[in-house]
């Protein structure tokens, strides 16, 4: 059996019409947001809280994590609000729930002055600089593993975690499933392109995002019950896992936001072929960071992506076969025809205005269907 689960991470734009960050927004205007969200107790221990408590919800603010010199947690810059579905045994059924929970959260921040907006990449700032600057622990934590090394990028970043595990898959084919991924990203991440935007205008590509993560951010993680299955690789491929319900897990973190959630529900459905197929043979341990980089410049407009994408479609439809999911690539496969991603909406949208921020209003649809 399947399951599934989508982290969604959401940008704002504050009352002055402003990109809201952890330079111009605190904690506690987002933690405003939050506390005004429900709780729902049946998520738990399912859903993981963390030892900061800030995990409380199915929406929490996701930032940089602050410590005092004993690490207790003591602030956490803010760049958004993540929201984070329960597991759900059909594609349908977890993009219901983010639906209902983006929904909420847009009621909810409206009525604080906050606009959800879709971006994937900062359109601004091109670094986040701790202030004040790290304390002997916060540097000796950051350096414990490859992705609290590379901590500082997701500050400027928006993706979703796709979230997907088949029940009874041993540690070893989890891994090769995460290796198969990894290697057919580049094919894969285009469907979701979204950050056309940097420094202020546009840089010429559809995913700045994938540029600057790739190589030093994982594409997929796995993540495993047992220390002794963990494999060595910078970044990493595998993760010990923290509760019971993450154990078989495969999280594909490649991909741009979107503001679309059927995209999200194509993309599972692809993902999901994908763990099913037999045939594609490509694997890699760690992202290549030059393929990734043409591919988020370029996208299916270069050959060898499109060709590569239609590879990986035509793999995932016939390993769902009779699967009524295999019904959710069609919208892949018109994306593909086309050789559109949604950051040429973004751009078209941008050249029409001349504004990022009202591009930004404009990204998420007043009601998704």
């Amino acid at each position: 059996m399947f399951r599934f689960g989508i982290e969604h991470e959401v940008a704002f734009l504050n009352r002055a019409g402003q990109f809201a960050d952890f330079v111009s927004t605190s904690f506690a205007e987002f933690g405003r947001i939050v506390a005004d969200l429900p709780l729902y107790e049946g998520d738990y221990p399912q859903l993981r809280i963390g030892d900061a408590g800030i995990k409380h919800k199915r929406w929490y603010i996701e930032g940089y994590e602050r410590f005092n010199s004993d690490g207790k947690v003591i602030d956490c810059p803010p760049k958004g609000i993540e929201i984070r579905t329960t597991l759900h045994s059909t594609i349908c059924g977890v993009v219901d729930e983010l639906k209902t929970s983006f929904q909420l959260l847009r009621e909810k921040a409206l009525n604080a002055g906050f606009m959800p907006v879709l971006t994937s990449f900062h359109p601004y700032r091109t670094a986040f600089v701790p202030d004040p600057p790290l304390n002997a622990y916060e540097e000796k934590r950051r350096h414990s593993s490859p992705e609290k090394r590379s901590a500082f990028i997701p500050l400027l970043t928006y993706g979703p975690d796709l979230n997907i595990s088949l029940e009874g898959l041993h540690s070893n084919s989890v891994i090769e499933i995460a290796r198969k991924l990894t290697y057919y990203s580049p094919y894969i991440i285009p469907f979701s392109y979204s950050s056309p935007f940097f420094q202020g205008e546009l840089w010429g590509g559809l995913s700045i995002r994938t540029v600057m993560r790739t190589g030093r951010r994982p594409a997929a993680m796995a993540f495993l019950a047992d220390r002794a299955d963990l494999l060595e690789s910078d970044p990493s491929l595998t993760k010990l896992a923290r509760l019971p319900a993450e154990v078989g897990r495969i999280e594909f973190k490649a991909c741009d936001s979107c503001a679309d959630f059927a995209i999200y529900a194509a993309l599972l459905a692809l993902l999901k072929g994908l763990v099913l197929d037999t045939t594609l043979a490509g694997r890699a341990t760690v992202p290549d960071a030059g393929f990734h980089q043409l591919s988020a410049r370029e996208g299916f407009a270069h050959d060898d992506i499109a060709a590569g994408a239609l590879t990986v479609l035509q793999a995932a439809q016939h390993a769902l076969g009779a699967d009524e999911d295999a019904q959710l690539l069609m919208l892949l496969a018109a994306m593909l025809r086309q050789r559109v991603t949604p950051a040429h909406s973004m751009m078209a949208t941008f050249q029409a205005t001349g504004s990022i921020e009202a591009t930004l209003r404009c990204s998420y649809p007043v009601q998704q269907d």
